[in-house]
């Protein structure tokens, strides 16, 4: 019955704000916009999710536990307004019809507890990236953009030197092409839960790369930080994390989310 009741005022309450009832104040660009601003620029980006969202609101999530010098720096970074980081948010503030039905539901019951938490973090005036740029397949009730998409990410890091910088459990790339279009490649292996407790000894492994390195990050909630601070000191990071998982399930036409083998525990 509870449930229930979270889903009806859920529904009226995006309702309401999708018939502009109640104000939307949150731009967010679009996918290929998003992508094209990455491919024709050098700029960095940081994304948001839900995830983080709870993380800012004082709870732990399955990877990583609150701490409130996280909480602090993401709140920070979603201020940011600086040019050259593009700061991502979901797609999801003025209608869900491009989303699957389990995922639209999702979407809608998250911004029912958290639109408050972004009206009051988020610039009005600003667009924001769409976070959803490393997660272009399985949410997405029409998938026939997926391939250009992952074409447009592939072509981000054609012909650079690229360092990823992930869990131990993540291993991008591995069994698929998905790096195969950059010059090289090399890895900083993190902690698979919790990487923020080690930050430090991650920031000062990547910084010991020249800074024509590109860096992709899937490391959640302390991808975050980690972007912007590279950012700062002058390199390019992306933060993309779930984009392998995502050109598994791409590259398989999977109509369900299925554990991949190579994400498990190696232990």
């Amino acid at each position: 019955m509870k449930n229930n009741i979270k889903h009806l005022l859920a529904n009226i309450m995006y309702w309401l704000h999708e018939k502009h009832i109640l104000p939307n104040h949150i731009q967010v660009l679009s996918m290929d916009e998003t992508l094209d601003e990455l491919l024709a620029s050098n700029k960095s980006l940081v994304r948001f999710g839900d995830g983080e969202m709870d993380i800012i609101k004082g709870k732990d999530i399955k990877f990583q536990k609150h701490e409130p010098q996280l909480e602090m720096r993401m709140q920070e970074i979603l201020g940011c307004e600086e040019n050259g980081l593009i700061v991502a948010i979901p797609d999801i503030f003025g209608g869900l019809s491009l989303y699957r039905t389990e995922s639209a539901s999702h979407w809608r019951e998250h911004l029912f507890f958290y639109r408050k938490h972004y009206r009051r973090l988020l610039n009005a005036d600003k667009p924001y990236g769409n976070s959803f740029v490393s997660r272009p397949y399985f949410m997405f009730a029409d998938r026939r953009s997926a391939n250009e998409w992952f074409a447009k990410i592939k072509r981000i890091w054609e012909n650079k030197d690229i360092v990823i910088v992930e869990g131990e459990n993540t291993r991008g790339g591995i069994g698929n092409d998905l790096f195969d279009t950059a010059a090289s490649t090399e890895r900083i292996i993190c902690p698979p839960k919790d990487a923020f407790a080690a930050y430090d000894d991650i920031l000062s492994q990547c910084k010991a790369y020249p800074k024509d390195r590109l860096f992709i990050i899937s490391l959640g909630p302390a991808a975050k930080p980690l972007a912007a601070d590279l950012y700062l000191a002058g390199y390019r990071a992306l933060d993309m994390g779930h984009v392998d998982m995502e050109y598994e399930w791409f590259l398989r036409k999977a109509e369900e989310k299925t554990a991949l083998e190579k994400h498990q525990s190696r232990q």
